[in-house]
């Protein structure tokens, strides 16, 4: 199994209940389809470089957890129908840095 970030970005004007909804979501995904989420940070509402369909802001929350390609096939199958998702990046890497949260909320 190798280790995955993914990061989503959801729509501004989504409320609390449906950001935490997304959240749980794609852990499941992820934990029922052969991976293991090791952990999830959630960097809030930030400003995006450009609009992306109509959007100038976006709720980021961002996965890392360890996986194989059906775990991948699965989250992204998912994320293509949510209507509530407008951007997401997976990356793969060979060791993950768990401790440092980079967006980390003040």
């Amino acid at each position: 199994m190798a280790f995955y970030e993914n990061t989503i970005v959801a729509k501004q004007d989504l409320a609390e209940k449906d950001l935490k909804t997304i959240r749980e979501k794609y852990n499941e995904i992820i934990n029922n389809s052969s991976g293991k989420v090791l952990k999830i940070e959630e960097w809030g509402l930030l400003n995006l470089a450009n609009k992306i369909k109509n959007y100038k802001k976006g709720f980021y929350i961002h996965y890392k957890f360890e996986g194989d390609n059906t775990t991948l096939k699965e989250i992204e199958k998912k994320i293509k129908i949510d209507g509530s998702i407008i951007r997401y990046l997976t990356v793969k890497y060979k060791k993950l840095d768990i401790k440092n949260e980079f967006f980390k909320k003040k």
